[in-house]
């Protein structure tokens, strides 16, 4: 499917390892631009179909303080009206369960006018109650969104709360079911739930984790969120990596813009291949910190050979010409030594990022010295790195004296410690190419299909149902009985 965007794949490293170096580092940089034609301008095909789950915190915690639950349902709707027309939608009440609440038929339903006036007064509604079982929240959405490749699926998660009603067992099967189907952003207010769970959901589902420091930020945080997922234009790419009989992937992480382990999430291929959702993908730069173990195959020094080849697939095919990762063993400890810039960043930002963590932990624990010697060694490597966005973070955690003494902020918040943890994995990325100067436009709302065979509304230029697969006759039912 041409979607207008066209992609290019790097690779920064020093390949020099000293003599039994058993690890190579490196930075792959994927990039996603517009394509142009033969005149040179912006190739602008019609985008993909969206389909939009909003999943929406309804347990008893939200109720605490009142504001919250409503500041859910005024975000909710601005979310809702966000929505291109065109778009497929619902909304599913996360509380123990997760519950449907909009469409009252199964499936999804097109955004229009109509729908979208009847999707807030649903929400309008919702009331907050019961517990928090995350992982039954994203089966939902996987059980509605569509099994379709020109689609981008995507949800918004919002939650108060820790997912205090199944295992995180339980949320790892749920996780790793949903990998690949769809991208999650999710979003926590408050100050009672855990960073680690948004952050897991995040790196499993190829999305982002936010923290919003006030429920009367939601509202604005919940349009960021929906105008960013109808501005990606790719679905579902991956990045595949195959190593040489000497090497293999130790791990892979995302590091920009935001540090997420994938590692675990990597599908394997075979003896030598793997493959990790990327997510969908817009006008945008992303980066991946690749570790390779590695083993010299003999005594051969100062010659370069290949320890992986690095591909971005669409639809199973490969989108640019491979990059390649190198190793030679040296004597030389000068070319050994030798940093590569972009992975020193990283691995700079990793280390701060990691102390902020760190700090974080600690606070909990309610080890206040083991928290300040963390932060304070965070504002030493930011200082040292200039990592601006880490300091930022900082200073909601500590005073940073001019002289370079850090201390404790006096009446530190949870929301300010949870928040950080976070926002600690953002990295402010440099030169990422524009957003898109026109986005999308809006697509024609004719009436829904319904499936003959399973009772599945899908829109009306499918041939196939959207659940089952099911040929649509043409002489089929079609429009839609709302409630």
């Amino acid at each position: 499917m041409d979607t207008g965007i066209e992609f290019s794949l790097e690779v920064n490293q020093n390949r020099y390892l000293p003599a039994g170096g058993t690890q190579m580092h490196a930075i792959v940089s994927v990039t996603g631009q517009w394509a142009t034609g033969d005149d040179g301008r912006p190739v602008r095909p019609e985008p993909p179909r969206l389909a939009e789950v909003l999943v929406i915190d309804c347990s008893g915690s939200m109720a605490d303080p009142p504001t919250k639950i409503a500041a859910a349902r005024r975000a909710t709707a601005a979310a809702i009206d966000v929505l291109p027309d065109g778009v497929r939608f619902a909304v599913v009440e996360g509380t123990h369960q997760a519950r449907v609440v909009y469409p009252p038929e199964p499936g999804l339903v097109t955004a229009s006018a109509q729908t979208r006036q009847r999707a807030k007064a649903v929400v309008a509604r919702l009331a907050a109650a019961g517990g928090t079982a995350m992982g039954s929240w994203l089966a939902a959405a996987r059980d509605l969104l569509p099994r379709q490749p020109s689609m981008i699926c995507h949800t918004l998660l919002l939650t108060d709360g820790i997912n205090q009603h199944e295992t995180e067992a339980e949320l790892d099967r749920v996780l790793r079911t949903c990998a690949g189907r769809f991208t999650c952003d999710a979003l926590g207010v408050g100050d009672g739930w855990r960073p680690r769970d948004l952050l897991r959901i995040a790196a499993a589902l190829s999305g982002t984790a936010e923290a919003v420091r006030r429920p009367a930020e939601l509202e604005a945080g919940f349009r960021e969120t929906i105008r960013a997922a109808t501005a990606k234009l790719q679905p579902a790419v991956r990045i595949r990596v195959r190593t040489l009989p000497y090497a293999r992937v130790a791990f892979v992480k995302q590091a920009r813009p935001a540090v997420m382990d994938l590692t675990e999430y990597a599908e394997r291929v075979d003896d030598r291949t793997v493959e990790f959702a990327a997510g969908a993908w817009g006008v945008e730069r992303r980066e991946y910190h690749l570790c390779l173990d590695v083993t010299a195959p003999d005594a051969v020094l100062d010659q370069d050979r290949l320890a992986a080849r690095v591909d971005l697939m669409v639809d199973g095919e490969p989108r640019t010409a491979p990059a390649t990762v190198l190793v030679n063993w040296t004597d030389d400890l000068v070319k050994s030594a030798r940093l590569d810039p972009g992975v020193s960043q990283v691995t700079g930002q990793e280390q701060v990022r990691h102390a902020i963590d760190a700090g974080c932990d600690a606070y909990d624990r309610g080890d206040l010295t083991g928290a300040h010697a963390q932060w304070a060694r965070a504002v030493e490597l930011a200082t040292a790195t200039r990592d601006e966005a880490a300091l930022e973070q900082l200073r909601y955690l500590v005073e940073i004296e001019p002289d370079g003494v850090v201390r404790l902020r006096p009446n530190l918040s949870r929301t300010d410690v949870i928040v950080s943890s976070v926002m600690s994995s953002q990295v402010v990325p440099g030169g990422d190419p524009p957003a898109p100067s026109v986005p999308p436009g809006p697509r024609r709302v004719d009436a829904d299909r319904l499936c003959g065979n399973c009772g599945w509304w899908s829109p009306s230029d499918a041939t196939f149902c959207e659940r089952c697969s099911h040929d649509l006759d043409d002489r089929g039912p079609v429009g839609r009985a709302e409630a």
